[in-house]
């Protein structure tokens, strides 16, 4: 028998576990106060609007993940493949390339920003 403390959602539970028998597991005593959970994150702030002069290419996220860093700015040219913005996503910083050449009109995002996958963060002329 082997005797693990697990915590879900800030709740921690003392388990036991048989070892070679037949994968019985016992159930989980009544749960223990663990430490105070993180306090909740806060609001995102509403995304900017994009510039009057906004493209009508999209650069769009690849994958959710968080920006991690703006490498152009507005009135930069870019060539295919140029990386626009990097974001971090599952410990991986992923560039979001520039789909075609072009100059940057706008970046609809901030460092430290949330993004969902197929999520505009910026606009090429």
């Amino acid at each position: 028998m082997k005797n693990y403390t697990i915590t879900v959602n800030g709740t921690a539970y003392d388990v036991t576990v048989e070892e070679g028998g037949a994968g019985s597991v016992a159930a989980p005593a009544a749960p223990k106060k663990a430490a105070a959970p993180k306090a909740a994150a806060p609001a995102a702030a509403p995304k900017k609007a994009a510039a009057a002069g906004a493209g009508s290419v999209k650069i769009e996220a690849g994958a959710a993940g968080k920006v991690f860093k703006i490498e152009k700015k507005v009135g930069d040219a870019v060539k295919r493949g140029d990386a626009v913005i990097t974001i971090e996503a599952m410990k991986m910083e992923i560039p979001i390339v520039a789909p075609q050449d072009g100059t940057v009109a706008s970046i609809d995002c901030t460092v430290g920003d949330a993004c969902e996958a197929g999520q505009v963060l910026a606009t090429l002329n």
